[in-house]
């Protein structure tokens, strides 16, 4: 890998722009991704947020689903965000009919857990890895109903009736959280995630 790491962000819906400025603030170097040619060229990725049954769908028709599983499998590291986390799970809850995600992370993702749009709400949560409390962002957003052995609970929700749930997880060389942190102007979980990229997290 170059010292200076590539990473995608998968261009076919979301926060796109939002997530490559954050990436570029921590020094890395980013790509769109919207075909298998433009996913070979990178050394990671990052699944934003938007309507998860929407990028399945566009992964699908795009190619890029089975060769996104096959990097994944293959040990490049992956980083979602809200749609990101949901693409990222094993298993899902409340799916649409025949829903399929990339998978990776041994959890299972409940769809729009926290409500509707007009549910949307921020606070602050504490991340392990990072050294202070994250203010997060929450849109439409999912929760983690359960982990398997392998997968590590790195934050939870804080207050409300959402307090506890599970909002942040890690899987070896994968990230996720149920936030939105390209929208907060904290650079903290992409660089954490850069981290990762180049092993030193």
């Amino acid at each position: 890998m170059a010292a200076v790491p590539t990473i995608g962000v998968l261009a076919l819906q979301g926060d796109v722009r939002e997530h490559r400025r954050a990436l570029e603030s921590c020094g890395a170097s980013t790509e769109s991704v919207r075909r298998p040619e433009e996913l070979e060229r990178v050394d990671a990725i990052v699944i934003p947020g938007g309507e998860s049954t929407t990028m399945w769908r566009l992964a699908r028709t795009f190619e890029l689903l089975e060769p996104l599983r096959k990097r994944i499998e293959q040990g490049m590291p992956a980083y979602g965000s809200c749609a990101g986390m949901i693409m990222l799970a094993d298993r899902i809850s409340d799916g649409a009919e025949g829903q399929e995600t990339i998978g990776g992370i041994d959890m299972l993702v409940r769809r729009n857990a926290f409500g509707r749009q007009v549910d949307s709400f921020e606070e602050d949560i504490h991340v392990t890895g990072l050294d202070a409390p994250y203010h997060a962002v929450f849109i439409r957003a999912p929760w983690v109903e359960s982990v398997g052995g392998d997968a590590e609970v790195l934050g939870r929700a804080e207050s409300g009736d959402a307090a506890g749930r599970i909002v942040a997880v890690r899987q070896g060389h994968l990230l996720a959280t149920s936030f939105h942190p390209e929208l907060t102007g904290d650079a903290r979980i992409h660089r954490l995630f850069l981290d990762m990229v180049k092993g030193t997290q």
